[in-house]
């Protein structure tokens, strides 16, 4: 019996195995190319062999770590692998695990985003059925891009120019790297929660397809597939196109073209006004024309039957009607559009511009956004004082109490 003590059952020695290769092969780089490649629809694990021209590896990327992959892996892609070997006990498979995973060069980049494009239009998620309209005058915009950045300021200009008086809300959020896809959706969910926004804005300037590829993210198209609220891309230059774009309700060119297509000009309301004043009075109008013509009919009806005298007193006081509804119409619209120019220049007074001209400052925190409180910052936390002609740097050194 003493030459049996030593002796290892399968399921001791694949667990022997298993531990010294996981102690020796651990936090290792593999490449290869990705074949037999299985994304389990009810786990989200992921399954695929790693070959090349003479070895094959099974490898396994659990949910966990594949749910922060920034493209769809695919059979014949080239990739590296970063995990640890090790040993599928049951059967005594060596295999890799798998925690990071990279697409190798900006072909497999282009090809990832083809790929990806490819299966969410043939879900239908870029159909136009799917639009939503934008709202032709918004009260409140949601605008989703980094506070710090140029995208943000532009777009703030060109809203500023064409009506300081939209209300305008920013959730600053990393637009490129590690967790910026995540941030970009829990904005985009935020907003979502709101009942007051009537649109968003989803922007950054231009980059290299690294820079923009968190715009290219699966989850970033569904958050914006799933929400209630319309949303206008800006992403990058004119010649730059993200998922983002083809499942936005409206893709402009650039960030200040989003702005640009997100409010109406002020003037051009201004003149929508005017337009439907003169177009109630012509229906009106048309209206009392159509009764006229009853009137006509009535009258050659009534020669025949004698009482002309009444029905003539009648029409006398529809002609009298007629002259004072025209009038009081007129009256009506002309007092209606007064006051909403009159409205109209007194909003415009108090825009943020003709604050700040009036020698006024508005204080930004170090993310963009406005400090309305003073307990919002710290002291010894600096500041940005923007002013009609220019910014100030400040820091803030005490609380003054009142």
């Amino acid at each position: 019996m003493s030459e049996f003590q030593d002796c290892y059952t399968v399921s001791n020695l694949n667990r022997k195995i298993r531990d010294l290769l996981e102690y020796q092969l651990i936090d290792i780089w593999v490449k290869g190319e990705i074949s037999n490649f299985h994304h389990h629809p009810s786990s989200g694990h992921m399954y695929f062999t790693l070959k090349d021209g003479g070895s094959e590896l099974r490898c396994t990327m659990f949910r966990m770590n594949n749910s922060y992959l920034k493209f769809k892996p695919s059979d014949g892609m080239e990739v590296r692998l970063f995990g640890l070997v090790t040993v599928y006990e049951k059967r005594g498979q060596i295999q890799f695990k798998v925690t990071n995973m990279e697409p190798l060069g900006l072909g497999d980049l282009y090809r990832a985003y083809e790929l990806l494009k490819r299966s969410l239009d043939e879900e239908g998620l870029f159909d136009d059925r799917h639009k939503m309209k934008i709202p032709p005058y918004p009260n409140k915009i949601g605008i989703i891009t980094s506070g710090s950045g140029s995208a943000y300021q532009d777009i703030l200009n060109v809203l500023s120019r064409r009506n300081p008086n939209i209300d305008v809300l920013l959730k600053s959020v990393k637009v490129q790297g590690n967790g910026s896809a995540e941030e970009i959706v829990d904005a985009i969910e935020i907003f979502n929660n709101y009942d007051d926004v009537d649109l968003l804005v989803i922007a950054r300037g231009g980059g290299s397809i690294e820079d923009l590829w968190s715009f290219n993210e699966e989850k970033v198209a569904r958050a914006i597939f799933d929400s209630s609220i319309p949303i206008i891309s800006g992403i990058g230059h004119e010649t730059d196109y993200t998922i983002t774009d083809f499942v936005s309700d409206l893709r402009a060119p650039t960030p200040s073209a989003a702005a640009e297509l997100a409010v109406p000009q002020l003037d051009d309301l201004l003149s929508y006004l005017a337009e439907t004043k003169n177009r109630l009075i012509r229906s009106v109008i048309q209206l009392l024309e159509q009764k006229w013509q009853i009137k006509d009919q009535l009258q050659k009806r009534a020669s025949y039957q004698q009482p002309i005298k009444k029905i003539e007193r009648q029409f006398e006081k529809l002609n009298i009607l007629h002259d004072r509804s025209v009038k009081l119409i007129n009256f009506k619209y002309e007092k209606w559009f007064q006051h909403t120019e009159y409205l109209s220049k007194q909003l415009l007074s108090l825009g943020p511009k003709q604050v700040l001209e009036r020698g006024y400052a508005i204080p930004f925190n170090q993310s963009g956004e406005i400090i309305r409180r003073a307990d919002q910052i710290s002291i010894g936390e600096g500041f940005e004082l923007k002013t009609a002609k220019g910014s100030l740097g400040a820091k803030k050194t005490s609380d003054i109490s009142k």
